[in-house]
Formats: structure tokens, sequence, C-alpha cells
């Protein structure tokens, strides 16, 4: 087994430029970057949470989740690191861009379903 060097944890202000210029919608609190998803109700905040799992576990890093009714919160630290790592980043957005993507957006041919998909009635987008 190829031993693993040890990755670069950011300091705060550091941690504050990156939130603020790659990933808005998230904060630094507690020393893990955390965000909020809103869902309409129980049926999308379980599509947020298996999205959520289903990315944490091929990356290989697994956030804390606090799950209720209508929302999901997020929060990563490398914990084997000690602290925030390109690792928390790379996931971090990875997930903004499968939880925020919806069908015909961006054009292309997967513009959703004629009639509207579940995602629309149950997920609150970030504008």
């Amino acid at each position: 087994m190829t031993e693993r060097k040890p990755e670069r944890c950011y300091e705060a202000a550091e941690i504050q430029t990156k939130l603020d210029h790659e990933l808005p919608h998230w904060r630094f609190e507690q020393g893990q970057i955390q965000r909020t998803y809103r869902a309409e109700g129980w049926k999308g905040t379980l599509m947020v949470v298996n999205a959520l799992a289903h990315l944490a576990e091929a990356a290989w890093h697994h956030p804390d989740l606090e799950v209720t009714y209508d929302k999901v919160v997020v929060k990563l630290q490398n914990h084997a690191a000690g602290g925030i790592t390109d690792k928390d980043f790379e996931l971090a957005l990875k997930m903004e861009s499968v939880i925020q993507w919806q069908p015909g957006r961006e054009g292309g041919a997967l513009e959703g379903t004629p009639n509207q998909d579940a995602r629309y009635r149950y997920i609150r987008y970030d504008p």
C-alpha cells in the first residue's frame, strides 16, 4: 500500500476567501465548511440526502449531516488531516453542481419531463 502524503489544511482567512469566490452558499463555522439545503418537505429532503451520500461515498469523504423534515445541513471537515483541505472544497463543489442542477437550465437534450420532474416540486433551488 502506498503511503499518502499529509494533506495541507487551510487557514481560516484562506477558507473564507475560497468560500466567497467558489462556494457563496457555504459558510465556515466550528471548524467545518457548512451548507444548508432546503426542501419543500420530506421527499425532497430524502432526495438531497441520497444524492449527497452517493457523492460522499464515491469520493471516500464523509460529511456530517443534520436532517430534518425540510432541510439538510452538510458539514465537511477532513478529520484525518484535522482541518479543511482540498478534499473538502472539491466535494462541496461537486455537491453544489449536482444538487443545484436542473434539466433545461443549460439547454441541451436533458430538458426535463413534460409534467415537471418531481425535483421541481420538492427541492428549493438557490438563485
